[in-house]
């Protein structure tokens, strides 16, 4: 059933971006690692050797800190009216989005304590962080550049490719000038340049996600994006692995 969903929602959302000229690359999976199965990944980066993930879902939203094999070394859990979605730590600080509360939560980073949250103008969905400010997706063809303090918007990217708005950008990770996006409802992950926002090429792994589809009745799309300083680490929602991909 997951697989047909997802083939029919694939060709929905990519059957109006037709017009994409950005290739699509299959890339090596060098290594995974097990990843919990009831964690609805809405965040993944490393701190270290750490992985942090933040997870959604109302009355299962979290955020932890876990080693590569698993052990969940930290934790701590949103109230139950919060649908928390992607993260980013900046400094001593990790920031985690809610989904339409329109509400961000800060935290210390090690060990992790509530410090104070912040308004955010739309729906939240992926965070990330350059050229000093938060960077957010929200479900759009737009990211928003948030700065810190006042947490006011003091810049906005388009994402396109073939001069078209690329929609539904998610969870985030950036790599220097280039911003790895989850697409919603796909298996893709957008590659992009920052601060022109054109999509470069796509990460193509809807044959890992159809596999996992069929094995695990739970599994959603893929999300959550980490880079280790030379490999990335992806994931998706309810996944029963993390996977090392070799950097295209």
């Amino acid at each position: 059933m997951r697989t047909a969903l997802f083939a029919f929602l694939s060709a929905l959302v990519l059957s109006s971006a037709a017009y994409a000229e950005a290739p699509r690359v299959v890339p090596v999976i060098l290594d995974s690692v097990p990843h919990e199965k009831t964690h609805f990944t809405q965040g993944l980066f490393f701190d270290g050797a750490d992985l942090i993930e933040t997870t959604g879902l109302y009355g299962m939203s979290g955020l932890y800190r876990r080693t590569l094999d698993g052990k969940i070394l930290d934790s701590t859990r949103l109230e139950e009216r919060y649908f928390g979605e992607g993260s980013v730590a900046v400094g001593d600080d990790i920031f985690y989005l809610t989904w339409k509360s329109k509400k961000a939560f800060i935290y210390s980073r090690k060990p992790f304590k509530s410090k104070g949250e912040f308004r955010i103008p739309t729906e939240g969905w992926g965070l990330t962080y350059w050229k000093d400010a938060l960077l957010m997706s929200n479900g759009s063809e737009e990211l928003l550049q948030i700065a810190l303090g006042a947490f006011n918007v003091v810049g906005v990217i388009r994402v396109t490719d073939g001069g078209k708005p690329v929609k539904k950008l998610n969870e985030l990770e950036i790599i220097g000038n280039t911003l790895y996006a989850n697409i919603w409802q796909t298996d893709l992950i957008a590659v992009i340049e920052l601060p022109s926002g054109k999509v470069l090429k796509y990460l193509d792994l809807s044959a890992k996600g159809e596999q996992i589809g069929r094995n695990f009745r739970d599994a959603d799309v893929l999300n959550g994006i980490a880079y280790d300083g030379k490999n990335l680490w992806v994931t998706g929602k309810n996944w029963p692995q993390i996977y090392k991909l070799k950097l295209p």
